[in-house]
């Protein structure tokens, strides 16, 4: 099949994936549509909601129309990374035999990934870069397609740790979920109070998975759309001379290197769904705010003053 026709069936199937997805999740159409576009591009996704607003419900939904092995780590206090990786245990011949932990699946949602002291939240670091795991030092290899789906509620901060700078940058997306409106909401207290149960139909395989991601980073794209993201990067670094007075007076940290990665890989991926052999600037500037907004650090200015960070992502797009 030539790309162009690959491009137009991925446009079809991503419309059935949505409408499948749509018969469980109502609203949320942002929330669905980064999720498909970080799983199509290869990348994990931090989901930040408050309680109730069907953040694991999502992962699950989409794990099932994907028809893809699904595995949900409950993050606690007490986890040991051996609870996230497996462990080796001496079986009845007295050998060391490795049972495999619950990373060994195609998606992960990592539920509450910030109530999990930073060792254990260490253990999923390998596997989200490397696509691999180490223990006793042998090297185990993760089966493909591979996506950590993590959640945080980002009201209660008692007793959780911060994820750091170099795990946040490892998620392509932080997607906000909003309160639904007031129909949606109407519609979702209806379908959740019946005895009607919807079931959601596997669409793909994880070889039609791995073969949309390969698609999506053949898309050819222009040295201006590159060099547009690479600038708006860029622009979110204090001490650089494109840095505007916004981000000189309330930023920190810009966005590293990453950032243009994922801003570009996305850019294609939300073109290829929009039925576009090639993205253009608005392409970048749709991702915009779900690459940025977790990889820029404000500062205490910035809070006093109640300038949010999509405020200054908006104000350089």
């Amino acid at each position: 099949m030539s790309d162009v026709k690959a491009v137009n069936e991925l446009v079809v199937q991503y419309n059935s994936l949505k409408s499948e997805i749509g018969k469980v999740i109502i609203g949320q159409q942002e929330a669905v549509k980064f999720t498909l576009i970080s799983i199509f591009c290869g990348g994990h996704s931090l989901l930040i909601g408050v309680p109730g607003l069907a953040k694991t419900l999502l992962v699950n939904t989409v794990s099932n129309a994907l028809g893809l092995n699904f595995k949900r780590i409950q993050f606690t206090p007490d986890l040991m990374p051996s609870d996230i990786l497996g462990s080796e245990i001496l079986d009845q011949n007295r050998q060391f035999k490795f049972i495999k932990g619950p990373i060994f699946s195609n998606i992960i949602l990592a539920d509450e990934i910030n109530r999990t002291p930073p060792k254990t939240q260490a253990a999923l670091l390998e596997a989200m870069q490397e696509r691999s795991v180490t223990v006793s030092g042998n090297h185990y290899k993760l089966e493909l397609p591979f996506f950590v789906l993590a959640t945080q509620n980002p009201i209660e901060q008692e007793g959780t740790y911060p994820l750091p700078e170099a795990q946040l940058d490892r998620f392509m997306f932080s997607i906000n979920l909003e309160y639904p409106s007031f129909k949606e909401e109407v519609e979702v207290v209806k379908s959740t109070t019946s005895n009607i149960e919807q079931k959601v139909n596997a669409l793909f395989t994880s070889e039609d998975i791995i073969a949309i991601q390969k698609l999506i980073r053949k898309i050819p794209v222009t040295d201006n759309v590159i060099e547009y993201a690479v600038t708006l990067v860029g622009k979110t670094r204090p001490k650089s001379n494109e840095a505007t007075d916004m981000v000189k007076s309330y930023l920190d940290w810009g966005a590293g290197p990453r950032a243009s990665q994922n801003l570009i890989l996305a850019a294609k991926a939300h073109a290829a769904i929009n039925g576009k052999y090639s993205p253009d600037i608005e392409d970048v500037k749709s991702v915009a705010i779900p690459i940025l907004s977790h990889r820029i650090v404000k500062n205490y200015k910035a809070d006093a003053e109640g300038i949010s960070i999509a405020d200054i992502i908006t104000s350089l797009l």
